[in-house]
């Protein structure tokens, strides 16, 4: 297939552009990619990286998570040996009130022929390892033995393998950068540091900051974006090997024997100071350390080896905004709450639309310009 592009910039380094970034190379494109530090140092770096697409959403958008598992599933089956990509599926429950969905939830997955099973506590032992089912709710679990996890950092640096090897380009010594516009054309990006790259086509793939970003260049985006923290505990010798969703606590093993924990009210006592930085409480910390304890069979001590708080990207409908800007041609966003699920199937379908010029129909319903009849 002829490219329509010779040249693409890439901003941002975590898994959207970096995967995007690695597809374009393999057909031919000349891509640089400008990151304002390391790889993976925003969102994909505070990931649970649950693979899934359990629960309820839009038939548009289950069918895409499903097409993002499907990739991971054939790059396990090309590494079957590593330990930062796994499918030991994924168990989930509600509190015991009147809000618990477990129930409509099995009912819809079943509906929808997503694998699944309505399990009580007392049941858990014989399909998984590692839970406390006492933790489990009367109304009881769904585990989802099709789902997995990943690791992001881990992933981005493999695929930046093959990306430097194919002759690409990463900078990460000139600031933040921005799409830079001509004519009402995207022509290429300028750093923080003044300097500029011209290319035939921008990705924006900057997590929570593509709302900001879209709007410097007249563009509005929906934003729902709030802060997340995640924390990664010291290696510890368990049985658990499902992703836990539970309601007071998300769990999903890592390498070397560690877990990822994250929770929304740990994240909402996270303090934002003045100058845009992020305060953790101790008190915080050891309260989300507790609560993976009761879920975790018998009970262990969890310690904390590092956390990071920041903004988690999530579009103002919940739905991934993907696709080129309709008001600056050239210029493309990736901004997706599913950044973990949907990493490696959005950069192929990024990098399709980018070198092709093509619309892909698996993105008619998440493009940016459903925004511009509410802005």
């Amino acid at each position: 297939m002829t490219n329509k592009i010779s040249s693409a910039i890439i901003i941002g380094a975590g898994i959207f552009g970096v995967s995007t970034a690695t597809q374009l190379i393999r057909r031919g494109v000349k891509v640089t990619i400008i990151n304002d530090g390391s790889p993976a140092n925003g969102a994909s770096g505070r990931s649970l990286s649950w693979l899934n697409s359990a629960r309820m959403r839009s038939e548009e958008y289950h069918r895409l998570r499903m097409a993002g598992i499907d990739r991971y599933r054939t790059l396990s089956a090309k590494l079957p040996d590593v330990d930062w990509l796994r499918f030991e599926g994924g168990l989930t429950w509600d509190a015991d009130n009147a809000g618990n969905e477990i129930d409509a939830a099995y009912r819809h997955e079943i509906s929808l022929a997503y694998d699944a099973l309505h399990v009580q506590g007392s049941e858990i032992a014989k399909i998984t390892p590692g839970i406390d089912g006492r933790a489990i709710t009367p109304q009881g679990a769904i585990f989802n033995p099709g789902e997995g996890w990943v690791d992001l950092p881990i992933l981005i640096d493999y695929l930046l393998k093959e990306f430097s090897a194919l002759g690409g380009v990463l900078v990460t010594d000139q600031g933040a950068a921005s799409p830079q516009v001509e004519g009402g054309r995207a022509i290429g990006a300028v750093t923080a540091s003044g300097k500029r790259f011209e290319a035939d086509a921008v990705l924006i793939a900057t997590g929570p900051a593509v709302p900001r970003m879209a709007s410097d260049i007249g563009v509005t985006i929906g934003d729902g974006t709030p802060i997340a923290l995640l924390i990664q505990t010291k290696p510890l010798d368990h049985p658990l090997r499902a992703v836990l969703n539970t309601p007071r606590v998300a769990i999903r093993p890592a390498p070397n024997g560690t877990f990822s924990l994250d929770a929304d009210w740990a994240a909402e006592e996270v303090e934002v100071r003045a100058d845009g930085s992020f305060a953790v409480k101790a008190e915080t910390l050891q309260g989300l350390l507790e609560e993976a304890s009761k879920v975790m069979e018998g009970n262990p001590v969890l310690e904390v080896a590092s956390y990071g708080a920041g903004p988690k990207p999530i579009p103002g409908d919940g739905e991934p905004v993907l696709g080129e800007l309709q008001g600056v041609p050239g210029c493309f966003v990736a901004f997706s709450h599913s950044g973990a699920t949907l990493g490696l199937f959005v950069g192929e379908l990024m990098a399709y639309e980018m070198a092709t010029g093509a619309r892909h129909p698996m993105l008619a319903t998440f493009r940016p310009e459903r925004f511009a009849s509410t802005a």
